[in-house]
């Protein structure tokens, strides 16, 4: 595995390095974007239902923008006045408190400037996070499986704290110090022209080093990021994967993965030191260049009997000078981050602005009390539209009855599962329920009557009753015992360390893979569905507890219309109908009995299944 060295940092981008191979990432989304004032606009208008707390810390901002150069003008008066004409003590005494006073404003003004641009900022990210996550909420199945995880999470944690430090960071302090620089300008036009335009001319280059060194800066502290966080995920990896790391006696290996990883990070932060250590001295230097032609040509002006410049304005010019010069360093900070908050809200906005791929029609209605019936008419469906994965799906339920779809892995069980619980929606044909197009109704009024249970039986973090009474929120505890008696599994959750109060851990990892299994059937019982999706759902399940899950299972289907989809012949042989797929096609239907009765693929898929 080669190395990039620290000088080509701002040359090549490094590649990510697991314990198994270097990682390519061609989706990786850019850190910064260039200003756009549409953006800014719309952010702006976040602020808008808090526009009390808005208009006080624009006006913290405009005193700012005055308070900082009168402070440094009024201690140049004070040293061109009174100091200067050797005035009474007491005339300097009130000179000195006025000074005093108007510093304390400075500082009560500083006070609300800062601590109002926080909740500003706090409270237009709550509402943006909100919002992101109601979208997200709303967003079809088809876009998380097109979209990394990670990338979900990345827009409502980093990006919207890019854009909050956009909002009360960007936003205000350079609207500060850009004012800061105004009032300093035409303090110092007032006092000197000639000397003014030396610091005009002064200003670019300062700033010119400044971009360029942050430009580098920023590169390299964001190297030195994504270094540190293949480091840590290398540590992660490592210990999550540790039986396999020994089991294949791979620790040297690894080892020597790991030092290049941490050699790279070294090299990074090396690199990010010897920038910073040439950019501070840089702009000393400049600053000192400033001071002596200042000095120079000011000290001419004043000894010149042809300018005859006071001393005391060329100290108060000093003054304003370094007001005007102070924030160029910050500005230049404040850019970086703009741009960084740019990136930040174009993904975020873009999130916003993708309406989901379908919702409900204007002209949707409400389900009634479903008997259960269910059609499909000739049903295609593709997940990308050059690969479809259903094709020609016709059948037809009765209500009450339960449907057994059998097909090796890829054959579109799935699928039919996910157009059902209108996950998508097809590409043609018709699914019917109870006579009403799936597309005709309302979403809310089929999941209330619809319970899903999954092979990846997903746990909330909580404990088990939470868990439970995801499907009714509202049910009593009295409910939840029934419904796990009636499950036959009341003595297996009793028996955990506090019962239905037991924690169940990050995605239920506290408990078995049999016991998340029937906190998942109970979840679905509860909530009394006329439709029922038990997609590989007992896969889980041991034998035993399959067993007395058996006769608990037959009671939970029953006057149900209930699909299952399974490997276990078990679960399959006392199914009404038996829907056999492959490539996405119906080859075979019938009862288990009728078709096993038979030769064909059926009969050969259950040589595999278990008790056969």
């Amino acid at each position: 595995m080669s190395r990039v060295s620290a000088e080509e940092v701002t040359g090549q981008q490094h590649q990510p390095v697991s314990l198994v191979r270097v990682l390519k990432d061609p989706d990786r989304e850019p850190d910064k974007r260039p200003l756009d004032f549409a953006i800014i606009r719309r952010l702006i208008g976040y602020m808008q239902p808090h526009a009390t707390k808005r208009n006080w810390l624009i006006t913290c901002v405009l005193l700012r923008c005055v308070q900082l150069p009168l402070v440094a003008w009024s201690i140049g008066a004070v040293i061109n006045g009174p100091i200067s004409r050797g005035a009474p003590l007491w005339q300097l005494a009130a000179a000195g408190m006025a000074v005093l006073l108007l510093g304390l404003w400075t500082q009560v003004t500083f006070h609300f400037r800062y601590r109002l641009a926080l909740e500003l900022g706090e409270a237009v990210i709550h509402d943006l996070r909100n919002e992101v996550f109601a979208h997200l909420q709303a967003m079809p199945m088809s876009y998380f499986n097109r979209t990394k995880i990670g990338r979900v999470i990345s827009r409502v944690t980093s990006d919207c704290e890019a854009m909050r430090i956009g909002v009360q960071d960007v936003l205000f302090v350079s609207m500060v110090g850009a004012g800061q620089m105004l009032v300093a300008s035409l303090f110092m036009l007032y006092y000197d022209v000639v000397l003014f335009l030396v610091i005009v001319a002064m200003a670019p280059v300062l700033w010119g080093i400044n971009l360029m060194f942050r430009s580098r800066l920023s590169l390299a502290y964001r190297q030195m990021q994504e270094s540190f966080s293949r480091v840590t995920g290398t540590i992660a990896e490592s210990v999550a994967g540790i039986r396999v790391t020994q089991g294949f006696a791979r620790e040297k290996k690894n080892a020597q993965l790991f030092q290049d990883l941490v050699t790279d990070h070294a090299e990074f932060n090396m690199f990010a030191a010897k920038t910073s250590g040439a950019f501070v001295p840089l702009l000393e230097l400049n600053s000192q260049v400033f001071v002596a032609a200042l000095l120079l040509l000011g000290g001419y002006r004043a000894l010149s009997p042809s300018v005859q410049m006071p001393i005391g304005d060329l100290i108060q010019f000093f003054f304003l000078a370094n007001i005007f010069f102070s924030p160029i360093q910050i500005l230049g900070n404040q850019y970086n981050q703009a741009l960084t908050a740019m990136a930040g809200a174009e993904r975020v906005f873009a999130l916003l602005d993708s309406p989901p791929t379908w919702s409900d029609s204007p002209n949707a209605v409400a389900l009634p009390r479903l008997e259960g019936r269910v059609e499909f008419q000739d049903v295609q469906f593709a997940y990308e539209p050059e690969r479809p994965v259903l094709h020609d799906i016709s059948f037809r339920v009765e209500p009450g009855q339960t449907v057994a779809l059998v097909g090796e892995t890829g054959s579109g069980k799935s699928s039919m599962m996910n157009l059902l619980a209108r996950f998508y929606l097809p590409q043609q044909g018709r699914i019917l329920l109870d006579g009403y197009d799936i597309r005709d109704i309302t979403a809310d009024s089929l999941t209330d009557q619809l319970a899903i249970v999954l092979q990846n039986n997903f746990l909330f973090t909580g404990t088990v009753l939470d868990n439970i009474r995801i499907s009714r929120p509202d049910a009593p505890e009295s409910d939840i015992h029934q419904t796990l008696a009636q499950l036959d599994c009341a003595d297996l959750v009793n028996g955990l360390p506090k019962g239905l109060q037991t924690e169940v851990g990050e995605r239920g990892g506290k408990l078995s893979l049999g016991q998340r299994q029937l906190i998942c059937f109970a979840r679905a019982l509860l909530a009394d569905p006329r439709l029922l999706i038990l997609d590989e759902a007992t896969s889980a399940v041991d034998t035993i507890t399959e067993a007395r899950l058996q006769h608990a299972l037959q009671r939970l289907l029953a006057g149900r219309t209930s699909f299952v989809v399974a490997h276990r012949l078990s679960t399959i042989r006392n199914a009404d109908l038996v829907l056999v797929l492959d490539n996405g096609r119906i080859i075979q239907r019938g009862s288990h009995r009728e078709l096993i009765a038979q030769p064909g693929r059926y009969a050969e898929l259950c040589q595999a299944f278990d008790g056969v």
